[in-house]
């Protein structure tokens, strides 16, 4: 079966996150590790790790806004590219990616070749 490439777009609600406190040095230590695991374990699958996204704008057909907005719900803040041979592989990566918590999520999306 051929392989199909996705998109992993990682959104947060900024209000969900907020108001807690900033992560020791021993808990980064933890999430590192955490999330190195993850990036090992789908290293076959992990096409492009994306990265976080940061300052950009809205283009539309008459103009153009600058964002990402704060008054938005959700925001995105990274995303990266898998492939795999079912749309649920795909979804198992993201299942297991330390960027699902609480207040954050993972939305994936096929790739269209065509």
């Amino acid at each position: 079966m051929p392989k199909q490439l996705y998109l992993c777009i990682q959104r947060s609600d900024p209000q969900a996150m907020s108001g807690g406190e900033e992560p020791s040095p021993a808990q980064m230590e933890v999430m590192f590790a955490k999330f190195n695991a993850w990036k090992e374990q789908f290293k076959e699958e992990i096409v492009d790790m994306g990265g976080r996204l940061g300052a950009g704008a809205v283009v539309t057909s008459d103009s153009t806004i600058d964002g990402p907005f704060a008054e938005c719900k959700e925001i995105v803040g990274g995303y990266m590219i898998v492939e795999t041979e079912t749309l649920e592989q795909a979804l198992e990566v993201a299942r297991q990616s330390p960027g699902v918590f609480p207040g954050a999520s993972v939305e994936v999306r096929e790739i269209s070749k065509t």
